[in-house]
C-alpha cells in the first residue's frame, strides 16, 4: 500500500515530482544523450523554450540532485550542464520512452495514410 500524504511521502510522488514539468523530461532526455552541454546548446535544440523557462528548469534540477551545474569563470563566463550520477540513472527509463514515442509516431504516421472510416472499423 502507498503512503498517504504528508510527513510519509510516497517515493513514486517524490521522483515524478522532480522529474515533471514543462520541458523537464526533454532536458533530461537531452542531457542524457550527450556528455555535456551549455544554456545555448539547450537553447538551441529546444526553440520553442523562453530561456526563462530553460533557466528555471535547469535551476530545478541542480536543486534536486539530478543536474550538475559546471561554472568557469571565464569572459563571458562558461556554464556547462550534464547529468549528476543520480541523473543518469533516468536513461534507461527515458530510452524506454523514447522507443514508444518512435513507436507511437510510426503508427500514427501510418493511421493518416487510412481514412478515418476504416481506423474506426479496424478497431
Amino acid at each position: 500500500m502507498a503512503p498517504k500524504h504528508g510527513t510519509n511521502q510516497c517515493p513514486m510522488e517524490s521522483i515524478l515530482g522532480q522529474i515533471m514539468g514543462p520541458w523537464t523530461p526533454y532536458i533530461l532526455w537531452l542531457l542524457s544523450n550527450e556528455k555535456s552541454l551549455r544554456f545555448g546548446q539547450l537553447s538551441a535544440l529546444i526553440p520553442d523554450i523562453s530561456a526563462k523557462v530553460l533557466t528555471d528548469r535547469l535551476r530545478k534540477l541542480e536543486g534536486s540532485g539530478l543536474v550538475h551545474r559546471d561554472y568557469q569563470p571565464t569572459v563571458p563566463p562558461t556554464v556547462y550542464y550534464s547529468l549528476t550520477a543520480r541523473g543518469a540513472e533516468l536513461h534507461g527509463v527515458l530510452q524506454g520512452l523514447n522507443e514508444v514515442a518512435l513507436r507511437w509516431a510510426k503508427e500514427d504516421e501510418e493511421k493518416q495514410g487510412i481514412p478515418d472510416a476504416e481506423i474506426i472499423a479496424a478497431e
